[in-house]
């Protein structure tokens, strides 16, 4: 039987590994180059991997900076001269 604090076990434990940014130390990005080399997929294999994470990907925000906020400022500026051009 599942009970409030099954299920917030559940939730908690379901979220602890997920990704907050997009983001990786050096260290980390070395540890999964070195687990996957020598695999061997196919060629569909790849083509769907490769769409799955263009998706995943697309979900996952950059990590904050000292200069995000200048930059999404300009961003915003420049979107809106593209829609007023006067």
């Amino acid at each position: 039987m599942l009970t409030f604090s099954n299920l917030s076990n559940i939730y908690i434990k379901s979220n602890i590994m997920k990704r907050e940014f997009r983001n990786l130390r050096d260290d980390t990005k070395m540890r999964i180059s070195q687990r996957l080399r020598g695999r061997s997929l196919s060629d569909t294999h790849k083509q769907a991997i490769s769409d799955a994470m263009k998706e995943y990907w697309a979900t996952i925000p950059y990590r904050p900076t000292e200069n995000n906020e200048t930059n999404n400022q300009h961003n915003n500026e420049k979107s809106m001269q593209t829609k007023n051009p006067n």
